[in-house]
């Protein structure tokens, strides 16, 4: 199933909507196509650039929280030797990522619905903590 990454992350909130519908989670919306005067008013609400797609706010196994920045499939931001892909936007989300995997976090690239399937499946069979 190839999916476009708006498309992916429609599907990825269904899936957690339908498998675990008590967990808390959001989309980040920096890929909604909006007016110049909406796309300031909403870069003045981030941090900064290149946080990741899915949010979800479920404390499992000693973290926060999972985060997972979805690419479609076939897209991996890695090279084959495991080396992260030339540019700008995934570098900085790549940065967003470690960050966040430092602060206490389970953060992720997500290549494709399967994968990010997995990971929050994984994720979720953690042991939940408060």
């Amino acid at each position: 199933m190839s999916l476009k990454e708006e498309s992916l992350q429609i599907a990825v909130s269904k899936y957690l909507r339908l498998v675990y519908p008590n967990v808390m989670f959001t989309s980040e919306s920096s890929g909604i196509r909006l007016t110049m005067g909406q796309a300031i008013k909403a870069k003045k609400q981030r941090s900064q650039r290149g946080l990741p797609d899915m949010l979800i706010f479920e404390p499992r196994g000693g973290y926060f929280g999972l985060m997972l920045e979805l690419k479609r499939d076939g897209e991996s931001p890695f090279k084959r030797n495991g080396k992260l892909k030339a540019g700008l936007h995934l570098s900085e989300q790549y940065e967003a990522i470690k960050k966040l995997n430092f602060n206490g976090y389970r953060s992720f690239f997500a290549v494709g619905f399967d994968q990010a399937r997995e990971i929050i499946d994984h994720y979720m069979s953690l042991k939940k903590t408060k």
